[in-house]
């Protein structure tokens, strides 16, 4: 429910924005470091992020060869290790976690585990990294890394794979594969035209991670907003939508008072996309993880959440704030819901076509809802020009109550819905002091 593709209407219901709910502090939390990425990978949380080598006396501007990759993993994404990873000497000593020590690139060197089919894909693992034309890497723009193992680094070929004149590449420049669109796809930075040179981002895409499209605006920002990184990703429940967590950065502000202009306070905001459009949903205008009661919070620069939003249990899935460490929850779909309150309203679909889960199996209408004790959803299916199919009138719907990651919608006959499958039908929801955030025909897990 996290914008209005596939909605028609809305009656006495409105999208409601759910705020992720701050965890305590770990006792091994995530690793503090910047432009942080966290993946998932099978039973595995890794995460890369970025520090610094203490025996660097040198120059600390962006890209600098004190600049260097660490990596840590997890076995349930709450608590974190160091691995000794001896790939690099560091300040005399190899015992370290170090999986990247090469200038620019470490300053925002950004991974992804490559989902693209296994006989296109070569290693499993990409990155990009990159910055600004410099003394250490004279012709600026993005770099293309890949590895097998997520540990061991190496440059797909020696010269950028993207560089473009007036783009600002010493952000987080975030890439994924589309199973969507069946492409990579890269989110980077850039500026607004003159006068306003607001930082914002742009989007390419790539056959193969070597060879880019012409870059496209997708022009996110609102008047004199600044957005420093997007964190746009696929979500893992469904991967043609694209979540972004980008920082807003405004500019001259720092603990509510004006200061130096080159300093500003940052918080956290949602944006969505889908695959193939060159724009963001940006109807929620308000803050997704504000600065919050701590007042390191509200230094300069102070807030950005690593990219990708995981799964942490069947039913949670966690946002980590890459400077703070701590780690954020939302229940499993719950960035947005539709959401009626006890006076109650409706929810219409457009038309859609779906499909059966197997000739023997029932598929079924499953929910991810939330409800009061006094509250409930029902709903209807229509056929193509709007009349009530029989079986599926809300008569013929008791009210569903309770909070449940898929509940399976039923009517009088039964949940199972295959014998609607292929055709053009409406869904039609009765809800009261509830909360729907997602729903999917197939098979209950």
């Amino acid at each position: 429910m996290v914008d209005d593709y596939l909605i028609e209407q809305l009656e006495g219901t409105r999208f409601q924005l759910h705020t992720p709910q701050q965890m305590p502090l770990a006792a091994h939390p995530l690793p503090k470091g910047n432009y942080a990425t966290v993946i998932k990978d099978s039973d595995k949380y890794r995460v890369y992020y970025r520090s610094n080598d203490p025996s660097y006396k040198g120059s600390m501007r962006d890209g600098n060869p004190g600049e260097i990759t660490c990596y840590a993993e997890s076995a349930d994404g709450i608590q974190w290790q160091k691995p000794n990873l001896g790939l690099f000497e560091i300040n005399g000593s190899h015992s370290n976690n170090v999986t990247l020590h090469e200038s620019p690139f470490c300053h925002n060197f950004s991974p992804f585990l490559d989902v693209r089919p296994e006989k296109h894909r070569g290693k499993r693992f990409k990155a990009l990294a990159g910055a600004h034309p410099s003394q250490h890497f004279p012709s600026g723009g993005l770099c293309a890394f890949e590895s097998d193992d997520g540990l061991r680094w190496s440059k797909m070929q020696d010269k950028p794979v993207l560089r473009v004149e007036d783009f600002a590449f010493d952000s987080q420049n975030v890439a994924f594969w589309s199973q969507a669109e069946g492409c990579y796809v890269c989110y980077f930075r850039t500026w607004t035209p003159p006068p306003a040179r607001l930082r914002t981002i742009s989007r390419t895409i790539s056959p193969d991670f070597l060879h880019w499209s012409t870059p496209v605006a997708t022009n996110p920002n609102f008047p004199g907003e600044h957005l420093y990184t997007s964190q746009t990703h696929p979500y893992f429940r469904a991967p043609h939508i694209y979540i972004a967590l980008p920082t807003r950065y405004t500019a001259g502000r720092v603990a509510g008072q004006k200061t130096d202009g080159m300093l500003g306070s940052t918080d956290i905001l949602f944006m969505t996309s889908r695959a193939g459009t060159t724009t963001f949903d940006r109807r929620f205008t308000e803050a997704y993880i504000r600065p919050g009661l701590d007042p390191e919070r509200w230094a300069s620069r102070a807030n950005y959440a690593a990219l990708n939003v995981v799964p942490t249990s069947p039913t949670e899935m966690s946002i980590y704030h890459a400077v703070s460490q701590h780690r954020y929850v939302l229940r499993t779909d719950g960035f947005v819901s539709v959401r009626a309150d006890m006076a109650g309203g409706t929810l219409t679909m457009k038309p859609l076509i779906f499909s059966a889960q197997g000739s023997a199996t029932a598929t079924m209408l499953l929910l991810n809802v939330s409800t009061s004790a006094a509250g409930y959803i029902r709903c209807k299916i229509r056929d193509e020009a709007g009349h009530a199919l029989p079986g599926y009138t809300l008569a013929e719907c008791p009210p569903l109550y309770g909070d449940g990651i898929e509940l399976p919608m039923a009517w009088k006959s039964g949940a199972d819905v295959k014998a609607l499958a292929g055709k053009p039908v409406t869904l039609h929801f009765e809800l009261k002091d509830a909360d729907l955030y997602a729903f999917r025909f197939g098979i209950k897990q």
